[in-house]
């Protein structure tokens, strides 16, 4: 898999020909099963064949327990010898993705609380999210911890708690997204048949608005609906993500997107690797229409703190879709969901849990 992900960088890479790397981005599914040597061998053929920037973005997606790799088990060894072979094992793992080039971590701590991560089936548990924020914040300064809100029976006090527990430990970035609820999974099973309450949306948008308040108490800015950072510290590869910059997707699965055309590789690992060994590229591609890409920049433009330049669309687009716009958000700004500031059309705080389902209001559906 690691020698496909190299040679599909390397079979791409006039696609990026005109382009400076600013962020490389470890993520999707569990990419910390890597060993610190495949990490650095699939970062230095990146320099290989693009222009990387100087100081470029590297992060790595992992959870607590991915990141504890200590092999003894707890019938080997007594509690307070495994807790001191986990702890060198992590303090090990973070020296080595830091050697191979990492320099942004982000963790998926979730909560805080046994209780939720029992709920959503997690393999860490509390005290390992702990102490694995604590060890990492010893290697690396950017670091980026994921919470979850809107879960079932989490109260307001408890939600704030999870909050203040994350701010404690300094961490300049924490990105927040609500509980949804995967079909085929465990949580859909148990709340089917009654053995856990349903997600309460209103409960949800109550734990969004708090966490907006708490973040902005603390100095975060909400550049985007689900991620707040300190000045210094948005994600580049969040940014870029949002602001519809070109980017490129390597691996099953993986997507990209250059403006005018979105791609997506094949979901089936050995299709995949076995295309790459014969030098083909195992995607699809969508040319995306004028009135696409108009609604994709509706969709991104309105989660964040930048919105939807009303000139850019007029520019980009026409008056057609100009008119448009301002004719399906007329309602949302009497109702104070959104508002026009230098031309720019964007979600009030109290619009801002709203603005996926208020976006899909203001898409084009009619012209090519």
């Amino acid at each position: 898999m690691v020698l496909a992900l190299q040679k599909e960088l390397s079979l791409r890479k006039d696609e990026f020909k005109d382009e400076v790397v600013e962020t490389i981005y470890f993520g999707g599914g569990t990419p910390s099963v890597l060993t610190s040597e495949e990490i650095n061998s699939i970062i230095q053929t990146v320099y290989t064949h693009y222009q990387v920037a100087e100081h470029p973005e590297i992060t790595l997606e992992a959870n607590p327990d991915d990141l504890a790799s200590a092999t003894l088990s707890q019938r080997e060894v007594n509690e307070r010898s495994r807790k001191m072979v986990v702890e060198r094992s992590r303090n090990h793992v973070f020296e080595d993705y830091k050697k191979a080039g990492i320099n942004r971590l982000s963790i998926g701590i979730q909560s805080f609380f046994e209780e939720d991560l029992k709920l959503m089936n997690r393999a860490h548990n509390a005290q390992e999210a702990e102490d694995c924020i604590r060890e990492a914040k010893q290697y690396f300064d950017n670091i980026s911890i994921d919470l979850i809100y809107g879960i079932p029976d989490m109260t307001n006090e408890r939600w704030i708690q999870n909050i203040e527990k994350a701010l404690s430990f300094g961490v300049p970035h924490i990105s927040s997204y609500a509980l949804t609820v995967e079909p085929k999974t465990a949580l859909a099973s148990f709340i089917k048949k009654g053995i856990i309450k349903n997600v309460d949306d209103a409960a949800a948008q109550e734990h969004f608005n708090i966490l907006l308040d708490k973040m902005e108490e603390a100095g975060f800015e909400s550049y985007e609906i689900s991620n707040f950072g300190k000045p210094g510290f948005f994600s580049k590869n969040n940014t870029a993500y949002w602001q519809q910059k070109k980017y490129i997707g390597i691996g099953p699965s993986a997507h990209s997107f250059d403006g005018e055309r979105r791609g997506w590789n094949i979901n089936n690992n050995p299709k995949y690797i076995k295309a790459i060994e014969n030098n083909e590229l195992p995607s699809e591609v969508e040319v995306l229409s004028k009135t696409d890409q108009y609604n994709e920049y509706v969709m991104t433009g309105l989660r964040t703190i930048w919105g939807v330049s009303l000139d850019r669309i007029q520019d980009d687009f026409g008056e057609e879709f100009h008119s448009y716009i301002l004719k399906q958000a007329d309602k949302y700004l009497k109702e104070h969901l959104l508002v026009v500031a230098n031309n720019t059309l964007k979600a009030t705080k109290k619009g801002r849990f709203l603005a996926d389902g208020i976006a899909a209001d203001l898409f084009m559906l009619n012209l090519g």
